[in-house]
């Protein structure tokens, strides 16, 4: 049986003040018992005024957030998923990346995933989102290994293209971690039906670490951050009133036990165009 905690957060403007709720999360994990923790996407700032914002994106190596995670995680012995952080790539058209890491309890840097999918809609109640505008998206699909197995890797909007979900269930993930700062009209109406259905379709384990609630910049996000087992049935369900942390105890047994039952990844077929 392995622990996970999971960090939902009212993400601010000030990526001071997020990283040391981060490391604050980091201590508090380990001190219950976690294996890993996991952070929502957009950990590090969440601030839609982008002229405001762009003071606060910078490069990998000069970003504080990630400097002051890497120093938790070692000092706490604990690995860490950064839901995501927005960062100034390398070279490029100019648009930064929304970037998730993962990091180990000695502070290393194990794997990074860039948000593939960019969120690009407008919302029946007004909401109107371009990200693609600001964030150039990945094309790599991201797997590592982790004390809670072998974790795959998306990001919020992500959830809603199976395709990806198709590679990492071929990839026999045991977790996948699919951090969100979904918006309210859509989390209500698609939050839990998309995590479990990739749940099952992967017949692996999901993590959910979520923002919630009212945000500096306006916004306000669903919260609801999930742990799903393979069956798809709801291990934890943090709700949409408030920021915190949760545990759940992931048992890997259950992964292999659904798969004998139920085999659909070997059972799929290849569908001709």
């Amino acid at each position: 049986m392995s622990r996970a905690a999971l960090f939902q957060m009212t993400t601010g403007i000030d990526p001071v003040a997020n990283a040391a709720a981060i490391v604050a999360a980091v201590a508090e994990a380990q001190a219950g018992g976690a294996a890993m923790l996991f952070t929502p996407e957009m950990s590090g700032l969440l601030d839609r005024k982008r002229d405001r914002a762009a003071g606060s994106i910078v490069g990998e190596s000069e970003d504080r957030v990630l400097a002051a995670v890497r120093e938790a995680a070692a000092r706490e012995g604990l690995w860490v998923h950064i839901g995501s952080l927005a960062v100034r790539p390398e070279g490029g058209d100019g648009r930064y990346a929304n970037r998730a890491f993962v990091i180990d309890d000695t502070g290393e840097i194990r794997a990074r995933y860039d948000k593939m999918h960019m969120f690009d809609v407008d919302l029946a109640t007004g909401e109107s989102w371009r990200e693609s505008n600001a964030y150039a998206p990945g094309d790599k699909v991201v797997t590592v290994e982790t004390p809670l197995g072998l974790l795959g890797l998306a990001i919020c909007y992500d959830v809603r293209f199976p395709a990806l979900f198709e590679a990492l269930g071929r990839a026999k993930c045991d977790v996948i971690a699919t951090p969100a700062a979904f918006t309210v009209p859509t989390g209500k109406a698609h939050w839990h039906l998309m995590q479990r259905a990739r749940a099952v379709e992967a017949s692996a384990f999901v993590l959910s670490a979520a923002q919630v609630g009212q945000h500096e910049d306006g916004r306000e996000t669903y919260g609801h951050s999930l742990a799903i087992d393979p069956w798809g049935d709801v291990l934890l369900d943090m709700g949409g009133d408030k920021a915190g942390l949760g545990f759940v105890d992931l048992d890997p047994a259950r992964i292999q036990e659904v798969r004998a039952q139920l085999p659909s990844l070997a059972n799929r077929r290849t569908i001709a165009k």
